[in-house]
């Protein structure tokens, strides 16, 4: 093993289990001085260290401020696109034209998704950006969101959410409030660790904008794009919560989601129909996300223009709310007359819960804009409404205790879709103030969250990055090291040898240069194979053995591609045994290089320092 270039040990070829034991090795090793890494070290204590702690608070509620009030726009122009497109059941019910609203009912949503369509192809990736890739550029620690994809993103889910298309508000808007904090932090320069605190601080501000919720902003930002409760990030997180929260109060007057009444406790068997229907949940989240990725694959396989897709989805969702209009738009008047007891028939809610959850998985899975927490809301809360129903049939529930189950049946099925059960939570307790009926939603919440993470994973937002080839189930760690390219590491500090040099030359030359291995590499700049010097001595001490290079070749070293991560080559390392691993070009075979062995396990020990230091509000 060698510890650079330029150092060799004859006897230092070791097999590894694994990438752990990889780096643990290296760390007893090496000595990895913290001076020489400028990046591991952290301003010290001191009043300096304050002064930047409450910069980064002050840009936090600065984002937090501009965050909101984006929000507020954002949802005014939906609210306006919605009555003047007759979208609203407010703007349906005053339209006296039967014949205009039936054309008008399939026309709006396919014309929107149209143009939905038609903005994509300005998108690099031919999609919208989600909360996804919020997750994706924090969890990586690339913390850069595009400015123009972003804004063009929550113009599209704006125009998909005005046009009725069955998708939500939270999702454009969280992703929205996130762009905007990572513009600020590249105006400012800030290193990735701010970066990452000031894209959650504008997702705290969106979410406590938008549910009027300023505590289930901060445990949304630390929950769902954070997923670690870092020290140095509280603080402007919750800045920013907080000055969305007053904008949201003073500015955007809005009734709340859902009214809730003064209510009777619960009996107590039917706490133990709560914890029943959170496992239920978990299997109508699971249907529904996989609803939305089926639709999404087979979207793949139309042989129709990605851009005429939504338009296609709008207007099968068009004749569909001619039948049953609640499944236009986010749903909100429907999820507000499902917690009423009596308001829905049992059909009725078994039917809207079933057009319901194939609308929202059309929409999304066809193209449109949007985002998925609002319908999981609404198709939760049906579930609820509908188990109520059943319960008060059968057991003879007392009605004033109906809205419960309705609250269970929502929080059972969001909380696995956008995997924030604590988010949920809190979001109930803060638009109802009611303890009683948040404790009889943590019953659900309790059974809901953990079975469907066992059967479908964490949420929808992991299963949409798994399928993009990031898989965060392992960590963050891992997703670090599987998001970093080995070109990134690649060196041409290693000795080359044509193929036809002789094998007495070829030792002499790693003799010289204190390598114990030669890549070979012909003419054409294209690699040929990898000899080392125990292998070249022996073949030069055996009597009528090779003569050249290219005969010593070993094959059991595969070589990587630029664009291999660090954790596939950590995970090609148990396979071989060198000091280097050669890197060559996809297309025509040309050598590009190698990734020594010590830098893969400094890459891994940096990383993980970093993250530790970010987490302990240390970096």
């Amino acid at each position: 093993m060698h510890h650079d270039a330029r150092e060799y040990q004859p006897d230092g070829r070791h097999r590894y289990a694994d990438g752990p034991a990889l780096a643990l090795h290296a760390l007893h090793t090496y000595t990895l001085r913290m001076d020489t890494i400028p990046a591991l070290t952290g301003p010290g204590p001191g009043p300096l260290a304050v002064v930047r702690f409450l910069g980064l608070v002050l840009l936090g509620a600065i984002i937090g401020a501009i965050a909101a009030l984006f929000a507020v726009g954002f949802v005014t122009a939906v609210l306006w696109l919605n009555e003047g497109l007759l979208i609203s059941p407010r703007s349906r019910m005053l339209f006296d034209h039967a014949g205009l609203l039936v054309v008008i009912t399939v026309a709006v949503p396919a014309l929107g998704g149209l143009v939905v369509g038609l903005l994509h192809r300005a998108i690099p990736e031919r999609r919208p950006h989600a909360p996804a890739d919020v997750i994706a550029a924090v969890q990586t620690r690339r913390g850069r969101l595009p400015a123009r994809a972003g804004s063009l993103s929550a113009l599209s889910a704006m125009i998909s959410l005005g046009a009725g298309a069955s998708v939500g508000q939270y999702g454009p808007l969280v992703h929205l409030g996130a762009t905007l904090g990572s513009l600020g932090a590249r105006v400012l320069r800030l290193g990735r660790s701010d970066d990452n605190i000031t894209i959650a601080c504008g997702v705290a501000a969106a979410i406590a904008t938008a549910f009027n919720a300023p505590l289930a902003g901060i445990v949304f930002a630390h929950e769902v794009v954070l997923r670690h409760y870092a020290l140095r990030a509280f603080a402007p997180v919750a800045a920013a919560a907080i000055v969305g929260y007053v904008i949201a109060t003073s500015v955007l007057e809005r009734g709340a989601l859902f009214h809730v009444a003064d209510t009777a406790v619960p009996r107590p068997w039917e706490f133990a129909i709560f914890l029943a229907i959170g496992g239920l949940g978990a299997l109508v989240a699971g249907t529904y996300m996989r609803a939305i990725l089926s639709v999404t694959r087979l979207a793949d396989t139309l042989p129709l223009a990605p851009a005429l897709r939504p338009a296609l989805a709008g207007a099968l969702l068009g004749l569909a709310a001619l039948w049953v209009p609640e499944i236009l738009g986010m749903g909100q008047e429907t999820l507000r007359f499902a917690t009423i007891a009596g308001a829905f028939g049992t059909a009725e809610l078994l039917l809207v819960l079933a057009l319901k959850i194939a609308a929202t998985a059309l929409c999304l899975g066809m193209g449109f804009s949007g985002g998925v927490f609002s319908p999981a809301l609404v198709i939760g809360t049906l579930f609820g409404a509908l188990c109520g129903s059943l319960v008060g049939q059968v057991a003879g529930a007392p009605l004033e205790t109906f809205v419960f189950y309705a609250v269970c049946g929502m929080v059972a099925v969001t909380a696995p879709v956008i995997g924030a059960p604590l988010t949920t939570l809190l979001i109930v307790f803060e638009l109802t103030g009611s303890y009683a009926l948040t404790t009889a939603a943590l019953a659900s919440v309790t059974l809901a969250s953990p079975i469907a993470a066992q059967l479908f994973g964490r949420s929808l937002f992991d299963l949409q990055l798994e399928a993009r080839g990031l898989d965060l189930s392992a960590g963050r760690g891992r997703a670090v090291l599987r998001s970093t390219p080995v070109a990134e590491h690649l060196t041409r500090e290693c000795v080359m040898l044509s193929p036809a040099t002789a094998v007495t030359e070829a030792v002499t030359a790693l003799g010289q240069a204190r390598h114990g291995e030669a890549y070979l590499v012909d003419d054409l700049g294209r690699y040929r194979g990898c000899v080392t010097l125990a292998e070249l001595e022996a073949a030069r001490e055996a009597p009528g053995g090779p003569r050249v290079a290219e005969e010593v070749a070993t094959e059991d070293r595969p070589p990587l591609r630029p664009d291999t991560s660090l954790w596939d080559a950590m995970g090609r390392l148990q396979e071989v045994t060198g000091e280097a691993l050669p890197v060559v070009e996809a297309s025509d075979g040309a050598f590009l290089g190698v990734v020594y062995e010590t830098s893969i396990a400094r890459a891994y020990l940096r990383h993980s320092d970093e993250m530790r230091r970010e987490e302990h509000g240390t970096g």
